[in-house]
């Protein structure tokens, strides 16, 4: 990520998108931008991308480090569903099974994970 967000301006964000029915693009990018930080703070590593387009991509858990080309292990949602899923109002296994996560590799899972901020 290349600027830390603080916890007051990732707080203020998802607390705009929260009350918002159309929250505004630089709310919901604070937003999910946040929440991909906590999630690294959370679980270091590379092993894992987790992709939130356009907004944001972090490489989390430990375990193998793969160096070029697409990661063996990616996870891809949009970022409705990662905000509902990083503050734990969605569950990773409805999300799934919705269709609305992409998720692919042996580690692709990040239930142990999430959600990021209660």
């Amino acid at each position: 990520m290349p600027r830390k967000i603080s916890t007051d301006d990732g707080r203020a964000a998802l607390a705009a998108v929260a009350a918002a029915d159309l929250p505004a693009r630089a709310q919901l990018a604070t937003a999910v931008r946040y929440l991909l930080q906590l999630l690294a703070e959370k679980a270091p590593g590379n092993s894992v991308e987790v992709r939130v387009p356009p907004f944001g991509a972090v490489q989390v858990i430990e375990g193998p480090r793969h160096t070029r080309g697409t990661p063996p292990n990616v996870v891809e949602t949009d970022a409705t569903t990662w905000i509902a899923l990083a503050t734990g109002s969605q569950t990773w296994t409805d999300a799934v099974a919705a269709g609305r996560i992409l998720a692919s590799g042996t580690r692709a899972d990040l239930t142990a994970v999430l959600p990021v901020r209660p």
